[in-house]
């Protein structure tokens, strides 16, 4: 018997990309930055900022859930007319503390409730504590992302969850 999609399908998780916050420089003076976030086979990413290390995406990316252990890697990369993009970091992050969250089904929580934090540790790249909060009637996560494998460079990311009709669902 085969399953479809849908059968595997928990729901959408979307990942608003809000801005990168000192990010390297891989042009002359500056860096034309965009982010791919990837999880599993699934690939999405931002649209390229010209020109700045501060750069404020406020755009949203959005993620088939089928397997809540899976990892999201956030890649920036400096956009490149006439050669290969340089990679300017990335941070992963899990999602696990965010669905387990969700499957507590807080209806009727005042707005504004921290449901759970997550600390920041050497097995996350979490540059401050992230918070799963409760904000009007929506179970949000906001994360600020140290980046690896650079000298420098966060990126504010916040997590919302979209159930499906249809899906498996939590």
């Amino acid at each position: 018997m085969t399953s479809s999609l849908m059968d595997d399908l928990l729901g959408l998780l979307r990942i608003r990309v809000k801005r990168g916050v000192n990010l390297a420089v891989r042009d002359i003076n500056s860096s034309d930055p965009y982010i791919v976030v990837k999880m599993g086979k699934q690939k999405v990413k931002t649209r390229v900022i010209n020109k700045d290390v501060n750069p404020e995406w406020n755009e949203d990316l959005t993620l088939s859930v089928t397997d809540p252990s899976l990892t999201v890697l956030l890649t920036v990369y400096d956009h490149d007319m006439f050669s290969k993009d340089d990679k300017m970091g990335d941070a992963e992050f899990e999602i696990k503390p965010y669905i387990e969250a969700l499957r507590m089904h807080l209806d009727g929580l005042p707005s504004g409730t921290i449901v759970t934090t997550v600390q920041p540790s050497r097995r996350n790249c979490l540059a401050e504590e992230s918070k799963v909060t409760w904000i009007d009637g929506k179970l949000v996560q906001d994360l600020v992302l140290r980046l690896r494998h650079v000298e420098c460079g966060e990126v504010e990311a916040q997590l919302q969850w979209i159930d499906l009709p249809g899906s498996k669902g939590l």
